[in-house]
């Protein structure tokens, strides 16, 4: 079986679509939002 660059560039591009899927996913999760709602207000805290 022999690669050339085209079948490189294609498992590339899907390793990469699959890492963006991943983060979208991790991003968007239930478990995330209360983190993530926490984080958005640390910038109105009063010390």
């Amino acid at each position: 079986m022999e690669f050339d660059v085209n079948t490189l560039r294609a498992i590339a591009t899907l390793v990469s679509f699959g890492a963006f899927i991943g983060i979208v996913w991790w991003a968007w999760s239930k478990r995330r939002s209360d983190d993530f709602s926490e984080a958005a207000n640390l910038p109105f805290q009063q010390d």
